[in-house]
């Protein structure tokens, strides 16, 4: 929910937008950055639906917005001038409105790190983190290329993973729905043709009947109930405890464990790397790492590191500590702490993992899409023996 809040800092008035669950989340943020808050409401959403669902703010759109300001920073603009070109250049609503409302902020004197908090749903703590350290240092243009470029190759990965899984979902999808309308309206019509002979069916023929029979006289309640199924495991999935069960799951199913594995170890090496090497301490950037990383299992892992190193043992022993880890990232880390270049080495690092994630991607590809072929000639194949064979008892008995 988007509420606006009017506040006092600095012997300043201030009126903004932010995102959140509730009032009192918004209150906690307004006490934990010294505002002094006068008042807070709910903001009336000028969104509708149909920009909610085809013109809505995308990944890919704060990619591009990134790489746009980090190039025309870099030009000499300044990230006022900056941000009044892309209102008049990007031609999506809410995109606009929400350089517009950046660019009112920035001019009242509100530090953009500051702004950016206010939009959680669209820049997450890694963001904000590397745009506060470029505040810090002068070097915001140089911070905001880095940050473009991880975002461009996230963006690419998430690509990629796509591209694979896209095929093999759409043919599943199409072969799950074709085989429920032909189970529950087709076959019972043919089957029941075999009912005015004499003659004993196949086990094959028996159990479709059985199937076609249950499934064409309660199918409203079939999808119902799948329909249910679908939304409840969803609901579980997104719990916490539901979330630890389906990412520790998925790490044990071949192939696509590995992909995962990769997914989080470029994620993780990538983001110390341009944090440690923008100047942030290493317990802030494995804090970020932390608050980022999607998969609960290493989340948790992470946690563990950055409690050892807080203990005073080095990255390197601290990542030995943890299973999920490979021994590469355990000795590179050690090397780049020794030779005080950490932050290049696990550019390196993030680099190697890259390669090996596209690998395993190929790798999935290459045998989901025969094993997907297969899937569907077993199940046409079931379904066209079980309605020819009694044709042929029936021919023989003639």
């Amino acid at each position: 929910m988007l509420f606006i809040y009017k506040a006092i800092k600095d012997n300043k008035r201030i009126t903004a937008k932010l995102e959140a669950d509730s009032e009192g989340s918004v209150m906690k943020y307004l006490q934990e950055n010294d505002y002094f808050p006068i008042s807070i409401t709910k903001a009336r959403s000028k969104i509708t639906f149909f920009d909610e669902l085809f013109n809505r703010i995308t990944f890919s759109d704060i990619v591009d917005f990134t790489r746009q300001l980090a190039i025309m920073l870099n030009a000499g603009l300044t990230l006022v001038d900056a941000l009044d070109i892309l209102k008049k250049q990007i031609k999506k609503p809410p995109l606009q409105d929400l350089i517009t409302d950046i660019d009112k902020q920035i001019k009242g004197g509100i530090p953009f790190s500051t702004i950016l908090k206010n939009y959680p749903k669209y820049f997450p703590n890694l963001y904000i983190s590397l745009i506060k350290s470029g505040e810090a240092s002068g070097k915001l243009s140089d911070i905001l290329l880095r940050l473009a470029e991880n975002l461009e190759k996230e963006r690419e990965f998430r690509g990629k993973l796509k591209g694979a899984l896209i095929y093999p979902a759409i043919v599943v999808s199409a072969m799950i729905i074709v085989m429920f309308v032909m189970i529950t309206f087709v076959i019972p019509r043919m089957l029941t043709l075999y009912s005015d002979f004499d003659i004993e069916l196949p086990l094959n023929t028996r159990i479709l009947l059985a199937i076609s029979t249950f499934s064409s006289t309660y199918w409203p309640i079939i999808i119902v109930v799948v329909v249910g199924i679908i939304i409840s495991i969803r609901v579980y999935f997104k719990t916490p405890v539901g979330k630890k069960v389906l990412d520790t799951v998925v790490l044990r199913i071949p192939f696509i464990s590995n992909i995962v594995k990769m997914a989080a170890l470029v994620d993780g090496t990538r983001t110390l790397s341009i944090l440690i090497g923008s100047g942030v301490s290493i317990l802030d950037a494995l804090n970020i790492v932390v608050e980022t990383t999607n998969n609960t299992v290493y989340k948790e892992s992470f946690k563990e590191v950055y409690r050892k190193i807080e203990k005073g043992k080095s990255l390197g022993n601290a990542l030995s500590t943890e299973e999920v880890f490979p021994p590469i990232l355990v000795q590179m880390s050690i090397v780049g702490e020794n030779t005080g270049h950490l932050d290049e080495t696990l550019f390196r690092l993030s680099k190697y993992f890259e390669f090996e994630s596209e690998s395993a991607i190929k790798t999935m590809t290459a045998l989901i899409e025969p094993a997907v072929l297969v899937l569907l000639g077993i199940g046409v194949a079931f379904l066209v023996l079980s309605v020819i064979t009694p044709i042929y008892q029936l021919t023989t008995a003639f």
